[in-house]
């Protein structure tokens, strides 16, 4: 079907379990036209991305009647975990297959023994990255904190201005443990929540580390790192993050002439949000996001809005690598290719 085809069949579907039932089929359809993996990723993005069919169908909820929204909320859901099953089930296929294909074709012996390589190692890119970014914050009077890769529900969500149903929780597709009140933290903000637990203001801390979502591309990892940020202060204000984030990328990418740019955005746990973007190679590029912490998530900490305020923000460590290393495909941060690796020796 060309893309107009599919474009016509986006705008079509509404919220009802008929036209569910419709995007599984065309789902279904199109993971078995895909030849490759790179192929069947882009189709999911369709219907699981961001701008996606289910995706869309959720974002819908919010004009449904409340008598309608749990039944048509469990009909989204049943069809989007159906469809994620069907893409698991074309992804095993078309793995299986290139595998098959490949020893057939292969001329190489698998089972020799591999050459020994004495080699000298060093940190990884991305390690490399987080300690550069770590140690330019703290240069500026950052604390750096760690904390737990698997979050409970109420630190990585509710604490920061998310409650259950929130609309926002759509745009996370979250690794849930068995029991659902825990999961693989999908930002590091569940840090700056711990924090402002035990620590009284004035605070200004950075946490590096891992988080995960479920998503995969060139540009996009089920696990990746993030950096975000947080200053609290009776006297804190945009103006400081704006300079703070200038400043930054200005030592961070060794360029005095870093144009950088601040689009109004939407955030739950920052109230006013903003994109920030850099001018790289005459192209904006979206670097994180920041804003003012809304007083909701100060008040579930019991910091007194009537005398501090915060800003914070967050970038994705494994993109600033990308930038500054040149390197077009993210997978090759993780693919363990000693070839790539050894140009960050």
């Amino acid at each position: 079907m060309s893309s107009g085809g599919f474009k016509g069949l986006l705008f079509d579907f509404g919220v009802s379990s008929l036209k569910l039932e419709n995007i599984v089929t065309r789902a279904e359809e199109l993971f078995s036209n895909a030849e490759n993996n790179h192929t069947l990723e882009q189709v999911k993005s369709k219907f699981l991305g961001k701008t996606g069919l289910i995706t869309d169908q959720l974002k819908k909820l919010k004009a449904v009647p409340v008598k309608e929204k749990a039944k048509l909320g469990k009909d989204i859901n049943e069809a989007k975990k159906r469809i994620e099953e069907l893409l698991h089930a074309r992804r095993e296929e078309i793995t299986d297959a290139e595998l098959n294909e490949k020893i057939l074709n292969s001329s190489i012996d698998v089972t020799l023994p591999g050459k020994g390589n004495n080699s000298i190692g060093s940190c990884h890119p991305i390690t490399q990255t987080l300690d550069r970014i770590s140690t330019l914050f703290n240069s500026m009077g950052f604390s750096i904190i760690d904390g737990p890769e698997i979050e409970s529900d109420y630190y990585n969500f509710t604490a920061l201005n998310q409650p259950e149903n929130h609309p926002a929780r759509s745009m996370h597709d979250t690794f849930y443990l068995l029991n659902h009140d825990f999961l693989l933290r999908t930002h590091t903000s569940p840090m700056q929540i711990r924090h402002m637990e035990e620590f009284k203001p004035p605070l200004r801390i950075v946490s590096p580390g891992r988080v995960y979502r479920v998503d995969s591309d060139a540009t996009h990892s089920p696990m990746f790192h993030q950096l975000e940020g947080l200053w609290v202060d009776p006297s804190v204000s945009f103006a400081n993050l704006k300079g703070l984030m200038r400043e930054f990328l200005r030592v961070f990418f060794e360029r005095d002439d870093i144009e950088v740019r601040f689009r109004p955005s939407y955030f739950p746990f920052t109230e006013p949000s903003a994109e920030i973007d850099m001018l790289f190679d005459n192209n904006w590029l979206e670097i994180g996001g920041c804003g003012m912490v809304h007083p909701k998530v100060l008040d579930n900490v019991g910091i007194n809005t009537e005398s501090y305020q915060a800003f914070a923000f967050g970038m994705g460590l494994d993109r600033l690598a990308m930038i500054r290393y040149k390197v077009e495909d993210l997978r090759l941060f993780f693919e363990s290719d000693i070839r790539f690796l050894k140009q960050f020796t």
